[in-house]
């Protein structure tokens, strides 16, 4: 495992206290995403990546299984984790994921400044561009 990296999928009820205090830094505290738009009730019906550093949470992600697709999204890494491929063992778990699930595609709405990162795993954009939470979004897909 890359930098001594441990992935769990873990479930809601289980580890929420973790995939909240990651979530809120860096989505409401960092990027300013209001508190409604974070929690937006799907959190418990997903499936969540969490990784460990040294038994510290410092990165997660949730996918939601709709039908064969992933909707991976939520994705985010302590700041001072970044770098470190955190962000790529998420993604790969993600992908081993949902192959293993014989799933037919992961779809995400990549923030813009993000693309040539997922693009590095064979995503592909499928969409223009627009705003959620005030942040610039594109949707891509990785097909199977």
């Amino acid at each position: 495992m890359k930098n001594n990296l441990k992935v769990e999928i873990v479930k809601w009820i289980d580890s929420h206290a973790q995939l909240k205090n990651i979530r809120e830094k860096v989505f409401i505290q960092e990027q300013k995403v209001t508190p409604e738009l974070e929690w937006d009730g799907m959190d418990e019906k997903a499936i969540h990546f969490l990784v460990f550093k040294d038994e510290e949470a410092i990165g997660c992600a949730r996918a939601i299984v709709i039908k064969s697709q992933m909707q991976l999204g939520r994705m985010a890494v302590l700041k001072k984790y970044r770098g470190q491929g955190v962000g790529s063992t998420l993604i790969e778990n993600a992908i081993v994921t949902a192959k293993l699930k014989q799933l037919s595609s992961i779809h995400i709405s990549a923030q813009c400044n993000a693309i040539n990162f997922y693009v590095k795993f064979g995503f592909e954009v499928t969409g223009d561009t627009y705003l959620d939470a005030e942040i610039l979004h594109r949707d891509m897909t990785l097909e199977f």
